[in-house]
């Protein structure tokens, strides 16, 4: 599991290593392990470093020079560097060892910001060091001209890799939030800790492949803001079939969605749910639904009843119901059952404070915020969008239940203040039943948990580890092309039975 710390709490930790006067020390442990990466990156697209270039985009604090000391043992592997100095000072002992190793220097102003612009986009290399953990408010000045710049990773033909001094200039590190003009990277090689910022909100997708240099900080850290599940976590949260095991042992879901209007949500949940592992499904719904799900799932049971007579341990509810009263009923009765349970479009107009925490709401931006707005917090969708991870954890104090906000990172928060960030999803999964799947794939972990007395977060984690298969199997499937939702159970089922590699062995405790 990753685990992520604000910015502050980053530079807290840091402050007894520099008060002992190791501040050097640091600085050079900081800038080989940004070094080694580069050295890999240029190896990978060029296969050799000898002849490569690198632009260095150096600032006047301790990024900038962890930047150009990267840049100088760059120079002395015969990678011509050009350090663009976008402040009128720079880290004294570093700018004088990137001349020294033969580096060319330009100081950024308002005429020379296309030359800069320039030599960045011609490089093979650009090392981002403008910003650090402490900046505030976006890039300024002369060096806002050079955001924008695209990494490889967003562009076709010959691009510079670009790789982030701890984070990219203009990410907030404590939100992830972008309140002005930033850059992306590639890469970021990150000091000491992964920060908060890099994991949430517009600081998660620009900040590209997360790479963590270790200088000596982690035990001084604390408690982690955000955690992210790697594989053996996600593996530790399925339950494997046992020889004594029937179909009601393995976990019974209801799910309660769909309706005239929108019968596909419930055949995609259905579908998601079966191929993730529940022993059965009991869908409720309206008949031309039941007689849909059955033509395309034949093993599912459909019935016209209620949430109380019907025997499951999870409900999935929300999906596709529209203004069918019926299945917003269900979904109400659903909430109060006591039952971990999925609540997910059209069933969130019916949470209200004091839920609880076996209940997982499932919004995006915009279903957010009619939430909020309806519970009497102000915030539109474009404030989410910009800071998600405070306003996740505001929604889950608010309401009580755990809280899964999908988007470029999906964030989960508990209402205990856990909180949980899953990155593994393909722009191709943004596509109408996208969130069904999501939402069957959860249920069914839900009805398979075989936990008596979940400890705080175990929902969290939960919808962390569906979220964090559900993003796995879009990126399986668009191997294929672009996504079809319809067509994710086959994913679904190869990105489960691939998590037994992963599966603690005897002795070996899961995430929790």
């Amino acid at each position: 599991m990753i685990s992520a710390y604000s910015g502050t709490a980053v530079r807290a930790a840091e402050r007894p290593l520099l008060d002992a006067g190791t501040g050097a020390e640091l600085m050079q442990l900081a800038a080989h392990g940004l070094y080694a990466v580069c050295v890999q990156l240029l190896k990978d697209r060029r296969g050799r470093i000898y002849g490569s270039t690198c632009v260095v985009l150096a600032g006047a604090g301790n990024n900038g020079g962890d930047a150009l000391y990267a840049g100088s043992r760059l120079l002395r592997r015969g990678c011509a560097a050009t350090a663009v100095l976008t402040s009128s000072s720079a880290h004294t002992e570093a700018l004088a060892a990137f001349l020294a190793g033969g580096g060319r220097v330009l100081t950024l102003s308002e005429d020379n910001t296309a030359e800069a612009r320039q030599l960045c986009e011609d490089a093979d290399l650009v090392l981002d060091g403008i910003l650090g953990t402490g900046g505030k408010g976006g890039l300024r000045g002369p060096a806002a001209g050079l955001a924008g710049l695209a990494p490889a990773r967003a562009r076709r033909g010959h691009a510079p890799a670009v790789v982030a001094c701890d984070l990219p200039s203009g990410i907030d590190a404590d939100t992830g939030q972008a309140p002005g003009p930033h850059l992306s990277a590639d890469v970021t090689v990150t000091f000491g800790a992964v920060k908060t910022g890099l994991v949430a909100g517009p600081g998660a997708e620009a900040s590209g492949r997360i790479e963590v240099v270790d200088i000596g900080i982690t035990p001084n850290l604390g408690t982690p803001a955000v955690h992210r599940l790697l594989a053996p976590d996600v593996a530790s949260l399925l339950p494997r079939p046992a020889a004594g095991d029937q179909k009601y042992s393995r976990g019974v879901l209801g799910i309660a969605a769909g309706s005239d209007t929108y019968p596909g949500a419930a055949v995609l949940a259905t579908g998601a749910a079966l191929a993730a592992g529940t022993g059965m499904v009991r869908y409720l719904g309206p008949e031309p639904v039941r007689r849909l799900i059955n033509q395309a799932h034949p093993e599912a049971v459909c019935a016209d009843s209620t949430v109380a007579l019907t025997h499951v341990q999870a409900w999935v509810a929300g999906p596709g119901a529209g203004t069918d009263e019926a299945q917003r009923r269900r979904a109400a009765d659903a909430m109060a059952s006591g039952l971990p349970c999925v609540i997910d479009a059209d069933a969130l107009s019916a949470v209200e404070p004091g839920t609880g925490e076996q209940v997982i709401l499932t919004p995006h931006a915009g279903e957010l915020s009619t939430l909020l707005n309806r519970l009497g917090e102000q915030a539109d969708r474009e404030a989410i969008e910009a800071d998600p991870l405070t306003w996740v954890q505001k929604a889950a104090a608010l309401t009580g239940a755990t809280v899964l906000l999908k988007g470029w990172a999906t964030l989960v928060a508990a209402p205990g203040g856990q909180v949980f960030s899953q990155a593994e999803a393909t722009p191709w999964l943004a596509t109408a039943g996208s969130g069904d799947t999501l939402s069957g794939i959860l249920g069914a972990m839900l009805s398979t948990a075989r936990v008596s007395s979940p400890s705080p977060g175990y929902y969290a984690a939960v919808a962390a580890a569906a979220a964090s298969i559900h993003g796995r199997a879009g990126r399986l499937a668009a191997e294929q092309g672009p996504v079809q939702p319809s067509l994710l159970p086959e994913a679904i089922r190869r990105v489960v039975s691939a998590m037994e590699q992963w599966r603690p062995g005897p002795g070996e405790a899961g995430i929790l």
